[in-house]
């Protein structure tokens, strides 16, 4: 069996350039030839995972099938493969300390004294080369997060250096930087790259390809420029242009010809030509709409989007697979009141109550459920939204009016969600909550989940501590709101349905983290279908 080779991404000059699109994209083409590929994403931050951080600090926490809370670029990784990733694609310094530090505690290190070089630098190269280790990629790309000159990424450089140095022509970096135009003079500058290659160079590491994110073509000239003075061939002077869609950037790396200048790097054949007949007909889709749509996303992180990043991407896929453009409204839920309500929602075709934690913005949300329901206008809750979802339908149809979570009254006298019995006692918040993919039986045969799965039993992933309370289930059922997805494990409701309404889905489960651009995810394409319908 072939080794396995290894890529390593870095950033220079700014943050935020792309590292995550440009791995995704380059495992894409490689992925398309025949490769076996995977990503993973080192984060240098002293966290042990996301999953405790505000979204306003990183974006949306991303977890994947196995339970891990991860970095938003891993839903990148899946939603361009088509492939799922684990607990072994995310690796932040925290956890690498607390796997250090665990070790030296057992006396695993014999009594030596334990350092930054070697035990630190040796356990993220045996994090690295894990996922190689087990035989089932041919590639496996590897994005260091940070900017290069980054206190917190140093570690992560030196462990690059030595591996470079141990696996030669089996392993290769990647650097990404701008090269900024400056209007007034109407020139790009290639000066901070050469600094930032500098930077490198200073650390250990010589780049093997460089990629030049940038607004403007740039000409020979510059490549030429930039070859000469960071030390690379000129073939290796990639450009990555501004696009309309991430889902554009495959297509330009390809007539970069990237994928090409890889392979030769790490002395692998090209088995076949590239097949990307799929990708290609989703673009064609997505860029050629035939409707338009007004959805409004109402949550109370919207003035930063990646907080909900895979529900944006989501419902990307669904409108290329309706051929409908969908404008997004950001409806910030604080801002929804009953004197409010009209003038923000009036407008929407279909409306999406997303996840969070915590009771501010709870009452704005209540209250767009609410107008939902009785203007049937579709209405998909996610995790907290379906919870919204039940407590507005408890208030307002049930008669309960001091209904709540417990999570937002612990003191209210009719919880019709409340906390998993196995989370009680519980103090800890990391990694403690229900987390990763269940399995879901739809018990009901005459529903909307039902259609749009066309299928039984499904398996979708979780995060969350409260569960809507079986105390309350006949009550609901009795007045109209529907069960029509449970775990069989534990009878807890996954899925609830208001069948008289036009469409009104509430899952407690998290299906962005499923939706990818070859595979959309049944439930945002049926929801789409159904915010149509009146359009037509």
């Amino acid at each position: 069996m072939p080794e396995t080779r290894y890529i390593f991404v870095t950033g220079g000059v700014t943050s935020s350039l792309g590292k995550g699109i440009l791995a995704s994209s380059l495992a894409k083409l490689l992925q398309s030839r025949g490769y076996r590929v995977t990503i993973q994403k080192l984060d240098p931050y002293i966290n042990v995972d996301p999953g405790t951080l505000n979204p306003y600090e990183h974006g949306e926490c991303y977890v994947t099938d196995d339970g891990a809370e991860t970095d938003l670029d891993l839903g990148h990784y899946e939603r361009f493969l088509n492939e799922t990733t684990s607990q072994a694609n995310n690796v932040t310094t925290g956890r690498i300390y607390q796997s250090v530090i665990s070790k030296e505690r057992h006396g695993d290190y014999l009594g030596k004294t334990v350092q930054i070089i070697p035990h630190i630098t040796d356990e993220i190269k045996r994090r690295i080369k894990i996922l190689g280790s087990k035989g089932k990629y041919d590639i496996v790309i590897t994005e260091i997060g940070g900017t290069v000159g980054d206190i917190e990424s140093l570690p992560y450089i030196e462990a690059v250096r030595q591996l470079k140095w141990e696996l030669g022509t089996k392993a290769m970096v990647i650097h990404l930087t701008l090269v900024p135009y400056l209007a007034a003079t109407g020139e790009l500058k290639t000066k901070p790259t050469q600094h930032s290659v500098k930077k490198l160079l200073e650390e250990g590491v010589q780049p093997d390809i460089l990629v030049l994110r940038t607004e403007y073509d740039i000409d020979i000239t510059v490549r030429k420029k930039v070859a000469l003075f960071c030390n690379v061939a000129l073939e290796a002077v990639v450009q990555s242009i501004n696009v309309p869609t991430i889902y554009d950037v495959p297509l330009k790396m390809l007539e970069e010809k990237l994928d090409l200048t890889v392979l030769k790097k790490l002395d692998l054949p090209i088995k076949r030509n590239l097949d990307l007949s799929a990708w290609n007909g989703f673009l064609n889709r997505l860029k050629n709409p035939t409707k338009t749509i007004e959805i409004g996303i109402v949550g109370k992180y919207v003035e930063l989007r990646d907080a909900y990043k895979s529900i944006v991407e989501s419902l990307i896929h669904a409108g290329a697979e309706n051929r409908c453009q969908i404008n997004v409204n950001w409806i910030h839920s604080e801002t929804i009141k009953s004197n409010t309500v009209n003038d923000l929602l009036s407008n929407l075709n279909g409306m999406i109550v997303a996840p969070g934690f915590g009771h501010r913005g709870m009452a704005g949300k209540i209250i767009a459920a609410k107008y939902a329901r009785e203007n049937n206008v579709p209405y998909f809750g996610i995790c907290l939204g379906m919870q919204v979802a039940v407590i507005e339908f408890a208030r307002n149809v049930l008669n309960l009016e001091a209904a709540d979570s417990s999570e937002m009254n612990p003191k209210t006298p009719y919880p019709v969600i409340d906390l998993m019995e196995e989370q009680k006692g519980v103090t800890d918040f990391g990694g403690t909550m229900r987390l990763g993919a269940y399995e879901c039986r739809i018990i009901e045969e005459n529903s909307n989940v039902r259609r749009a799965y066309n299928k039984l039993t499904i398996h979708e992933r979780h995060r969350h501590r409260y569960e809507f309370n079986d105390n309350y289930k006949e009550q609901f059922i009795k007045a109209g709101m529907i069960p029509t997805g449970i775990n069989p494990d534990t009878d807890l409701v996954e899925i609830i349905e208001i069948p008289d309404h036009k469409w009104f889905v509430g899952v407690q489960f998290h299906p962005e983290y499923s939706s990818t651009v070859l595979n959309p995810h049944p439930l945002f394409v049926d929801f789409i279908k159904n915010s149509l319908l009146e359009e037509e």
